[in-house]
């Protein structure tokens, strides 16, 4: 089981709802941080993107933020651009956004993968 979980959520998502419900049916403890008031550093984005290796995952592509800069916009950036764009807008980055053990992450919500992940 994993230990030290750190949830980046948003009250009105309705997926990060989920997600906590689910940690809380499988009665795993949690530390909630609201993303958009204190979204994950550009520290911790850069180690998500090295774990993953994906940087569009990164980014909540159906939000509001996302397509007000734009698809093309996104895609043009740098990686330091970017980073640093998600670390200063919450609404950006998508979420879910879970820490565990320290250098491990889930992005967005998967019940199959969070199960694998969380409850191995």
């Amino acid at each position: 089981m994993a230990s030290e979980i750190t949830v980046y959520s948003y009250s009105k998502c309705s997926t990060c709802r989920r997600a906590l419900s689910w940690l809380e049916a499988n009665k795993i403890s949690y530390q909630v941080i609201d993303i958009v008031t204190r979204p994950p550093s550009r520290e911790i984005l850069v180690k998500a993107f090295n774990c993953i290796g994906n940087r569009r995952a990164l980014f909540n592509t159906s939000g509001l933020s996302y397509r007000a800069l734009g698809a093309a916009k996104v895609k043009e950036m740098s990686d330091e651009d970017a980073f640093n764009a998600l670390a200063s807008d919450g609404k950006l980055i998508k979420r879910p956004f879970l820490i565990f053990n320290n250098e491990q992450f889930l992005i967005g919500f998967n019940e199959n993968a969070w199960s694998e992940a969380l409850l191995a």
